[in-house]
């Protein structure tokens, strides 16, 4: 994934920055990890398990969907929602690639680094 090329920038980036604030809460988080321990799990176990009203949970799960974490059906008039692992993992590979591309040090930016620390030797040598 290359966030800058021109023809990549809006659609990955911005499906990155989707999937990132779908993971930017407490709750969110933990739903996930609640699924990440079942194959499937009922609207309602998930709701038992939080210190939030039905309506909120919704709206957590809702926002997940969306960003492609989980996949939801109803059955029996009950929604059901279970971890997409397969899109959690291309997040996870997105990601390091994103990190690695901002931490990568280019060429211009080392030499002043290196100019710096040759200054700052010379001048410890100066004082001894």
């Amino acid at each position: 994934m290359n966030f800058v090329s021109p023809q990549n920038r809006d659609s990955e980036s911005d499906r990155m920055a989707l999937r990132l604030r779908a993971l930017a809460h407490p709750v969110r988080l933990r739903i996930l990890a609640a699924l990440a321990e079942t194959n499937a799990c009922h609207c309602g176990d998930i709701v038992r398990g939080l210190p939030l009203a039905q309506s909120t949970v919704s709206e957590h799960l809702r926002i997940l969907k969306e960003a492609g974490f989980i996949r939801g059906e109803t059955a029996g008039g009950r929604a059901c929602y279970c971890l997409d692992r397969a899109a959690v993992q291309k997040v996870a590979e997105d990601f390091d690639r994103l990190l690695a591309a901002i931490g990568r040090e280019k060429d211009h930016a080392r030499v002043p680094a290196e100019r710096r620390a040759r200054k700052n030797a010379e001048k410890g040598a100066e004082r001894n």
